[in-house]
């Protein structure tokens, strides 16, 4: 999630902005953006066409966690 509030921050997109356009609850966006909940596939398309058109799915959403075999 780092990619995205890092995106956020340079592009002036605020929770309120996601709220808003999510049609949820400021705790909802909280929760989401530090990794207590889940963005759903819909919730992450909607984000990324309206406020981030130029960048990838898998960046703007990428784990935090490193995963090791």
């Amino acid at each position: 999630m780092k990619n995205l509030l890092a995106e956020m921050v340079r592009y002036g997109v605020t929770n309120n902005d996601l709220q808003k356009i999510l049609g949820c609850s400021e705790k909802t966006v909280q929760n989401k953006l530090s990794g207590k909940t889940e963005f759903t596939v819909p919730e992450a398309i909607k984000i990324r066409n309206y406020y981030f058109q130029g960048f990838r799915m898998e960046y703007l959403f990428a784990s935090d966690e490193f995963i090791s075999n």
